[in-house]
């Protein structure tokens, strides 16, 4: 631990993907760096328990529903088939712990301070830490990023305990496989863990409160033929329903609901019931009151270098205006260490943002929906290619889903590409790309794509959208 009153360039109060990123960035520019993490362990909720382990178990739970269902039409027999749930929590546990020792170890490289504790900031460049190992440290800073994350939050009346009535966090930690979950929420992190669960056999009920799921972003066309793929594996859904509490009776829950418009009273039995409806920004005792620090509603105000009404003050991440996504934070922070050491301005267009949900098959888009370019009034042209129309995905035997690429009507520019495919999430990095740099779709579909790949569906997408036709498709 450094000695109490040393100054510090840069202050960086948590260690998610904002934070640890934004210190390693500012250390690499010469700044002398402390990060302070309350929770003991850096990664921050992506990689402690939300983005990392969903995925770990996201990606196993995938491989048993293939084995059980996929492989035998394959000409692969398996007999004696058997799920161990302890061991797929064991190698979800063990990639977390590399992941977040790997963070330990770029700041060791850097020369990051790692402070573990909670921060309350008492002053512009004062901050008091009360550790985890007990007691309290001094830090004083030249600057403060403020990358604080977010946190899970409940329905009111609904009690989390995370053992039955349980969060993202409950649900990546289940000890056994309910036989009936129900799903509040039909958002990204309710159909992905929802879809965990329904793969290693629970009868999962999703109740969405919308008519559409996906959450917030998703294109309407998409979100239509995604919630039909999910049907088909044994998801089921209730939509446009409102949970009004959750009861426990001796057998276990009792989900209730009416209909969003009213009336339609109904009861779902459950094990296990996960409430995904949302995150709250995290500001707990960071001590922003008092410091005066403005607020645009729920989140801290700043400006376009994400400097607060403070100067020295600067957040990222979920506690400021833009998408709650992981990789949105790391951008910013590394964007704002930048402004600090250099004096270079930070620019991230939150239209080039890409948003991925990672069931099976995955779901990404970047950019604008249909819906969204419809109500600015702005004309577009589109071009769907489906993925039974290549020859990759058809070699594959896996020609599920499409893309679809939006352009401007007049000048072809790329206004936003969607994606339905077991390697969305891949996929739509090169439409970030062409959207970043402001190309046309015929920019797309001329750019040479290696053959058999599935990156050639978004070719053909744009080669419909450009020219009206595109070469593999009728």
């Amino acid at each position: 631990f450094f000695s109490s009153g040393s100054a510090y360039d840069l202050c960086v109060i948590g260690g998610g993907p904002g934070g640890y990123v934004g210190a390693i960035k500012a250390a690499q520019l010469g700044l002398k760096v402390v990060c302070v993490e309350r929770r003991g362990a850096l990664g921050g909720t992506c990689l402690n328990v939300g983005c990392i382990p969903s995925k770990s178990l996201l990606n196993n739970s995938a491989l048993y529903h293939q084995a059980q269902h996929d492989l035998k039409a394959r000409g692969i027999n398996i007999t004696g088939l058997s799920m161990d749930l302890g061991v797929m929590m064991k190698n979800k546990e063990k990639s977390v712990d590399q992941l977040t020792k790997g963070i330990e170890m770029l700041f060791k490289m850097n020369k990051v301070t790692y402070v573990k504790g909670h921060g309350t900031l008492t002053g512009p460049n004062s901050l008091s830490v009360s550790l985890l190992d007990g007691g309290e440290e001094k830090i004083e800073a030249k600057n403060f990023i403020l990358a604080t994350g977010s946190d899970v939050m409940s329905l009111p009346g609904i009690e989390l305990d995370e053992k039955t009535i349980v969060s993202s966090t409950g649900a990546l930690k289940l000890e056994k496989v309910p036989e009936k979950m129900t799903v509040i929420g039909g958002g990204v992190i309710g159909l992905e863990l929802g879809s965990v669960w329904a793969r290693l056999g629970s009868q999962v009920t999703v109740v969405e409160f919308m008519d559409s799921i996906g959450g917030l972003g998703i294109d309407a066309e998409v979100a239509k033929n995604f919630m039909a793929l999910l049907k088909k594996q044994g998801m089921n859904f209730k939509m446009k329903t409102k949970v009004t509490g959750v009861e426990r009776t001796g057998s276990g829950l009792k989900v209730n609901t009416v209909a969003a418009a009213g009336g339609g009273e109904e009861s779902l039995d459950a094990d296990v019931v996960l409430v995904c409806v949302g995150r709250r920004e995290f500001r707990d005792n960071l001590g922003i009151e008092a410091l005066g620090i403005d607020m645009d509603g729920k989140k801290i105000k700043v400006d376009h270098n994400f400097r607060t009404n403070v100067p020295s003050i600067f957040a990222v991440g979920d506690i400021v205006a833009g998408p709650m996504l992981a990789h949105k934070a790391e951008d910013e922070g590394a964007l704002v260490s930048e402004f600090i050491a250099t004096g270079k301005p930070p620019h991230l267009d939150y239209n080039c943002v890409p948003s991925v949900v990672y069931t099976h098959p995955e779901v990404a888009w970047v950019g604008k929906t249909e819906e969204q370019l419809k109500a600015e009034g702005v004309e577009y042209k589109k071009g769907k290619f489906t993925f039974g129309a290549n020859s990759r995905a058809k070699a594959n035997g896996d020609e599920t889903g499409f893309v679809k690429v939006l352009a401007c009507k007049k000048t072809d520019k790329l206004l936003g590409v969607h994606i339905i495919n077991n390697l969305a999430g891949e996929l739509i990095g090169e439409a970030c790309m062409a959207l970043e740099y402001g190309a046309a779709s015929e920019d797309i579909a001329r750019v040479c794509h290696a053959h058999p790949t599935l990156s050639e569906a978004l070719k053909g997408a744009a080669q419909m959208t450009a020219f009206g036709k595109a070469i593999n498709s009728p």
